[in-house]
């Protein structure tokens, strides 16, 4: 299939139209919240040592690695009546929900082993699909605006995203404080609370995306081709070997902000996976052990649990109401500065906890963590879109996940033998960590130049 090589500048988007083509990010993030504040712990639950959680959680950018550059190939070739990238949208969604539902329950459907295997298969399940779900919204919002309102765009999509963070992380606090249902379970078995909130996150998470998949709009192979140009090129028929050809081709921007990335990833990974354990440890007094809490212990390291996801509840909020900003910093000071600085930001927060003993006082570490959060899932995409050729997005989207998903294996494999090892399993100094890796990566910016838009020849 040709089209006419003489493109036109695509139309301005109203900002409700832009509204419908990430609202269902917000049900993903809304599974991401869930998973971030509660994985871990459900883990431990399950037997997982302290030493473990990291590498139950490589699924996560293992399956990253490897769907997410497929995912943008075959939906850059995909035209049905649906849509270019609904198809995606839709299947990924319904294959989460199913983890989503499952993983809380392994322990009652399996014993012992069986149920921490059972759960980090659905926990693997659940990355999968997100990643299956997420991919085509990056190249969705890159599709349809224009180079002006792509910061727009991105700043939308992660307001949106910290929005369904925010639910997600809170739902198993707000169950137990406003719903009285039990945040308390036997030893080897997940709290009600939990439980219910995957419920409801699997809901919500599905009707968000059916918004999308209804009212936002996808141009036709026609009008696409009148405002990026012919896509057919000789590497038509080079398959699945024209994402191996494109790696080796990617933009030098790409290449610049993967280093950033690397930095920036590695130190959220650390964040993830440890936060539950080290303020348990660290601001509520519990002994640094390589194992399961009994007792009493285990009821105040279930309330740290239920405080953390109030905690990555604030550092999202303050992510949703940072990407409105956004935009106003980036056109007095750019995007690039506008990054670095939110970094800063964000490694200060991190590095700050070491030093609080009050949980109350945690709140305000989350500020510059909300901070960077807001601006890593945007300014890389809004300085990255204007360097990839239009008929390339997808494809590239999903290879820029090689830069998310790398630091992630390496930290999956470094921190669990660095928090045993090196810091006698006191899981507060892998978010110190995590804070000078943001630090490192506002440095690296310094390499980085705005990307220019690139055009279809």
């Amino acid at each position: 299939m040709r089209f006419n090589l003489v493109m036109e500048k695509k139309p301005k988007l109203t900002a409700l139209q832009i509204i419908w083509m990430s609202f269902g990010f917000m049900g993903i993030q809304c599974g991401f919240g869930l998973q971030n504040g509660n994985a871990s712990r459900i883990l431990e639950d399950f037997g997982a040592k302290v030493h473990q959680l990291s590498w139950f959680w490589l699924v996560a950018p293992l399956t990253g690695m490897l769907v997410q550059p497929l995912i943008g190939y075959f939906s850059d070739k995909t035209w049905t009546r649906m849509g270019r990238r609904k198809p995606y949208f839709l299947a990924g969604t319904l294959f989460c929900c199913i983890a989503i539902v499952a993983l809380p329950n392994s322990a009652a459907w399996f014993a012992g082993k069986s149920a921490l295997l059972f759960g980090a298969t659905f926990l693997a399940l659940m990355d999968a699909s997100i990643n299956v779900a997420m991919e085509p919204f990056r190249a969705l919002v890159a599709d349809n605006l224009n180079d002006e309102q792509r910061t727009l765009g991105f700043s939308i999509q992660t307001f949106l995203i910290g929005i369904g963070a925010v639910l997600g992380s809170w739902l198993p606090w707000l169950l137990t404080n406003v719903g009285g249902i039990s945040n308390q379970a036997p030893h080897g078995q997940v709290a009600d609370n939990v439980v219910y909130s995957f419920y409801l996150g699997a809901v919500f998470f599905l009707g968000t995306i059916l918004v999308t998949v209804l009212f936002a709009k996808e141009y036709d192979p026609e009008t696409y081709a009148k405002y990026h140009g012919n896509n057919t090129n000789n590497e038509e028929k080079a398959g699945l070997m024209e994402i191996f050809r494109d790696f080796g081709r990617m933009p030098k921007a790409m290449l610049r902000l993967g280093l950033v990335q690397f930095f920036s990833w590695f130190g959220l990974f650390c964040m993830w996976v440890y936060t539950t354990k080290g303020i348990a440890q660290n601001t509520y007094g519990l002994p640094a052990i390589n194992g399961q809490y009994t007792g009493s212990a285990k009821h105040i390291f279930d309330t740290a649990g239920d405080w953390v996801g109030i905690l990555f509840g604030i550092y999202n909020g303050v992510s949703a109401i940072y990407a409105l900003i956004l935009p106003s910093i980036v056109r007095r000071i750019g995007r690039k500065q506008t990054h670095a600085f939110s970094l800063i930001c964000g490694g200060i927060g991190l590095i700050s906890m070491f030093f609080i003993q009050t949980p109350g006082v945690l709140i305000y570490s989350m500020i510059g963590i909300g901070m960077a959060w807001a601006s890593i899932l945007a300014m890389p995409y809004a300085i990255l879109a204007g360097s990839i050729p239009s008929g390339k997005m997808g494809i590239y989207m999903g290879i820029f996940n090689f830069f998310i998903t790398i630091p992630q294996i390496v930290s999956a494999l470094l921190a669990g033998p660095m928090v045993t090892y090196l810091f006698d399993n006191h899981a507060i100094y892998a978010l110190v960590t995590g804070g000078f890796m943001m630090l490192l990566a506002a440095v690296s910016m310094i390499y980085v130049n705005d990307g220019k838009l690139i055009k279809v020849k």
